[in-house]
């Protein structure tokens, strides 16, 4: 073990932060988790609290794995998995499982890990794409068209892929990377294009869907509600609560932040685990506030922000520019993340969705956001040893 903790490098900050995040989601899973064992009644909250332990365990080994390697390899490894992603994109639109009577076109099940969800393994190696591409070409020196088929065709098949059954991904995948190329300095005008583009396919998206509706329907059902309901909300200024079923989840969910207020219930005392679907991922975040209070809800925001904040430090210190980018292609995607949980939770936003990174369960969110970590700790931990060598350089001379 002394040697396993002798061997951990990188920003020591950082390496707290997600730590703590990670220790304190067995708390708030295995109390969650009694909505599962109600669905799943030959199951108890005993046996999601030991599934979710194995899957930080292993996200633990993915941090620890991946900040040892070289950070240049990340840049041949995005390369070669873009076809790879596309293909099993592909496969999980056509061929995707049902989860608990949810939608299909989400998961597949692989032998030995159980269902896993591909959109959320594209979106950090996309992201690696990203950067390997703005971090690796003059963007003053190469056209539109140049750019669209060594990039931006990727980003368009893999948002394409995962629109369909996943609106909210789709859209932040995109987000992300508008944000990434506007860091990077892509020229405005053809970003333009591209938004063009991208809207242009957004239509025939819809149409293609709204032509086959026994496919893909409940998934524009879904869309429509959820916007409706949020926005029907918003115009009517109603701060009551509704049981209507399109309001459900932000109804259970504003009646845990109501009662979690100033005090809290205390772990494991939440009430409305019971009642809230997906109180274990999409809506976590209110039971954190039921159970810890209002006060426990804004410390763990506090630490997102202190997080987020640590991954700027980790890219500004880097030595070259595809590890900047790399840095914030792959991290600030988590934070961006958090916050839209939150705000969903808390009624900011229509409901999306997304899961808390590092807090909410599921081994395919977990995994991967440690390997999103895994990666900026590389990336710290190559400029520490870069320091450390020009310093030795300098002393030697």
């Amino acid at each position: 073990m002394m040697q396993i903790l002798r061997k951990i490098s990188g920003d020591r900050q950082l390496w707290v932060y997600t730590v703590l995040l990670l220790l304190f989601s067995f708390l708030i899973v295995y109390s969650a988790s009694s909505n599962l064992a109600n669905v799943y009644e030959k199951n108890s909250p005993l046996f999601f609290g030991i599934k979710h332990f194995i899957h930080v365990a292993i996200g633990l080994v993915i941090i620890f794995v991946t900040h040892r390697l070289n950070p240049k390899y990340f840049s041949h490894l995005s390369h070669i998995m873009m076809p790879f992603i596309v293909l099993l994109l592909f496969f999980t639109l056509t061929r995707g499982i049902t989860m608990g009577g949810a939608n299909a076109s989400r998961w597949i099940y692989i032998p030995g890990l159980g269902s896993i969800q591909p959109s959320t393994i594209a979106f950090v190696f996309l992201m690696m794409f990203t950067a390997r591409f703005f971090g690796k070409n003059d963007l003053q020196q190469i056209d539109f068209a140049t750019s669209l088929k060594k990039y931006w065709i990727w980003v368009f098949a893999v948002t394409g892929l995962i629109l369909p059954a996943n609106l909210s991904t789709a859209v932040l995948i995109f987000f992300m990377v508008l944000i990434i190329s506007i860091i990077a300095g892509y020229p405005f005008k053809d970003l333009l294009k591209v938004l063009g583009l991208a809207l242009l396919g957004l239509m025939m998206m819809i149409l293609i869907l709204k032509a086959f509706p026994n496919r893909f329907s409940n998934r524009l059902d879904t869309w429509q509600s959820r916007i409706e309901s949020y926005f029907s909300n918003v115009k009517q200024n109603d701060d009551t609560i509704s049981l209507d079923d399109k309001n459900y989840q932000r109804t259970q969910a504003k009646i845990a932040i109501a009662k979690g207020g100033l005090i809290g219930f205390r772990p494991g005392k939440s009430v409305q685990k019971n009642f809230l679907p997906q109180s274990v991922s999409d809506f976590i975040y209110a039971i954190v506030i039921e159970e810890y209070s209002l006060t426990g809800g804004l410390i763990i925001l506090f630490v997102y922000l202190l997080l987020g904040l640590r991954m700027f430090f980790v890219a500004k210190r880097a030595k070259n520019r595809y590890y900047q980018l790399l840095v914030l292609a792959v991290g600030f995607p988590i934070i961006v993340q958090a916050l839209s949980n939150m705000a969903v939770a808390v009624g900011l936003f229509p409901v999306t969705g997304q899961p808390l990174p590092l807090l909410s369960s599921g081994g395919t969110a977990i995994w991967m956001s440690c390997f999103a970590i895994g990666i900026i700790l590389s990336v710290s931990r190559d400029t520490e040893l870069k320091e450390k060598e020009d310093l030795e350089e300098f002393v030697t001379e």
